[in-house]
C-alpha cells in the first residue's frame, strides 16, 4: 500500500484502509519503523513524518530496497 504513494499515506487514512485502530497501526509502525525499541534498532522500513496537524507513513529507501528484494540479498 506504501509502496505505490510517494508522499506516503495518512494514518487515519491506513487504518481505514486496513481496518485498524491507530493504536495498533501506531505499534505495527514502531516494529518497522527507523526508531529503536527497547534498546534494539528497527528495521527502518517506514517513517512516520508529521505534515501540519498530519501524521504520514512513508516508505523509506531502506524499505523500498526490501520490497524490491523480497527480504534476501539484492537482485543484480
Amino acid at each position: 500500500m506504501l509502496a505505490g504513494e510517494a508522499d506516503g499515506v495518512s494514518l487515519p487514512r491506513l487504518c481505514k484502509r486496513l481496518g485498524l485502530r491507530m493504536s495498533v497501526l501506531l505499534r505495527e509502525l514502531a516494529w518497522i519503523g527507523e526508531d529503536p525499541i527497547g534498546g534494539h534498532a528497527g528495521p527502518g522500513w517506514v517513517r512516520v513524518e508529521t505534515r501540519g496537524e498530519t501524521q504520514v507513513a512513508v516508505l523509506t529507501k531502506r524499505g523500498r530496497e526490501r520490497l524490491r528484494t523480497g527480504g534476501g540479498e539484492p537482485r543484480e
